[in-house]
């Protein structure tokens, strides 16, 4: 092992352990810092006496004394490599978990009732969700996620600094989203209603990874919290469902029909309010979480590289053009997006040391039919453009159909490269990290830049 390689894998072993880290609640970010740290000074020790990278890692793990029980909890879960027979001794059993301060949960429900509050506020001014739908369309993400940015950015103690750029930011947004006189026929007001959202996750992000906003470990760490909060807000949303129905059901039965309640508060609020309970579980239980989602990662990578190998079937098959139309156009790229996610999700969830397998094969035939499809359909819009003039939604596309290309075709170079043993895995979370401020760049650019472009059309 050359001494570049030994240093990459390293450090990839000691971002592995950080992660494991920073899962014990009872440990706040300088005290990760600090164990890092003495960690990193015990494997420069050793390296300098004679050990190979590997080795003093291990070896300073299993000397960390106080973090022993620690060392052991890390041991059972990475058995598949050395960590169980050189750290794995002793006391097996697992320490009672450590309980979260309840200062925590008081702050995320004022967190989450402050969400639930705000998507009422306009109505204390004459704006009903019943008669103004476009406002809150191109408002609704302005209600919930300044507030998950708060709980994030005060669970990570951030600077004052940073605090005051993630108020600045919102406060764009929602010039953003009210500035412009968009009429009800305008295709921006679709643009904005989906890039804005994209736009302020992204400043959620930034939350989250508070002032390490340069660190590609934090980033990662980042689109795993973005899997993860999915995955709970869903199941929130499904409970929500359930009581919806239970409700309509009980309240009928003694001649009373609540539809304006539950179209009018609980759901707007309770929708608003899940967007940081959400945040707050994945922050409480990632234990949970994630052992369910890279199991729908591995269930879904597959089902999806066949419907894309079946739609390039298919259109060799009956030469039969892709429509480009504005519905086709957000299908075809939601679909593209669903890969990435998949992608970036498997990436997050999967062991950087471990060789390539025929999972990582199976993610490059997906990558390589997602890159084909979108070169397809990159060819008919800018053959229809060519031909009829462009528009906000086909402009939007091209450039959304351009970044996806450069994504997808670099992720797949990067793929084959390790899958023939070329390159490093890190080399691809880098990528996928380092490429985020280019999708938000895009979004705030449609966002901002297109409505006047297109003379509000």
């Amino acid at each position: 092992m050359t001494a570049p390689e030994g240093q990459e894998g390293l450090e990839a072993q000691l971002a592995q352990w950080r992660q494991y880290v920073q899962r014990r609640r009872e440990l706040q970010p300088a005290d990760a810092d600090e164990l890092e740290d003495h960690l990193r000074g015990s494997v420069d020790e050793l390296v300098a006496v004679g050990l190979s990278a590997d080795e003093a890692f291990l070896v300073a793990v299993k000397r960390m004394g106080s973090l022993d029980e620690l060392s052991r909890e890390f041991a059972r879960e990475h058995s598949e490599r050395l960590w169980k027979q050189l750290v794995l001794t002793g006391d097996t059993s697992s320490p009672a978990a450590g309980k979260r301060p309840p200062r925590d949960l008081l702050v995320m429900v004022g967190c989450a009732a402050g969400a639930a509050v705000s998507i009422k506020v306009p109505a204390l001014f004459g704006i009903s969700m019943q008669h103004d739908g476009e406002f809150y369309a191109l408002n609704f993400s302005l209600f919930a996620m300044p507030w998950l940015a708060g709980f994030l950015a005060w669970r990570r103690r951030a600077s004052a600094a940073l605090i005051a750029v993630l108020v600045a930011l919102f406060a764009l947004g929602a010039v953003a989203a009210n500035i412009y006189p968009l009429g009800d026929e305008s295709q921006s007001v679709v643009l904005t209603t989906i890039h804005l959202p994209i736009a302020l996750w992204l400043v959620v992000g930034l939350a989250y990874v508070a002032d390490e906003w340069r660190s590609s470990r934090k980033r990662m760490d980042f689109i795993r919290f973005t899997g993860e909060w999915f995955v709970y807000f869903v199941l929130i949303a499904l409970g929500g469902g359930v009581l919806t129905a239970f409700m309509f059901g009980t309240f009928e039965a003694i001649g009373i029909v609540p539809e304006t309640f539950v179209s009018q508060w609980l759901i707007p609020c309770g929708a608003m309010a899940g967007v940081v309970v959400a945040g707050w579980l994945v922050e409480a239980k990632q234990g949970v979480v994630e052992n369910i989602a890279p199991v729908l990662t591995r269930l879904f990578t597959p089902l999806f590289t066949a419907v894309l190998l079946a739609f390039l079937v298919a259109i060799i098959w009956t030469s039969n053009g892709i429509n480009v139309e504005r519905e086709a156009l957000i299908l075809f790229d939601l679909l593209l997006v669903v890969v990435l996610g998949l992608l970036l999700y498997s990436l997050s969830a999967r062991d950087p040391l471990a060789p390539p397998g025929l999972f990582d094969r199976l993610q490059l035939a997906m990558v390589v039919s997602a890159l084909a499809i979108d070169v397809l359909v990159l060819i008919e819009i800018t053959g229809r453009i060519a031909d009829y003039g462009t528009t906000p939604n086909k402009a939007a596309a091209l450039g959304e159909n351009v970044i996806l290309l450069a994504n997808l075709a670099w992720s797949a170079w990067l793929l084959l490269k390790f899958l023939r043993r070329r390159g490093q895995f890190a080399a691809l979370e880098r990528w996928q990290t380092n490429y985020l401020p280019v999708y938000a760049a895009w979004a705030w650019i449609v966002v901002f830049v297109f409505p006047p472009l297109f003379s509000y059309a």
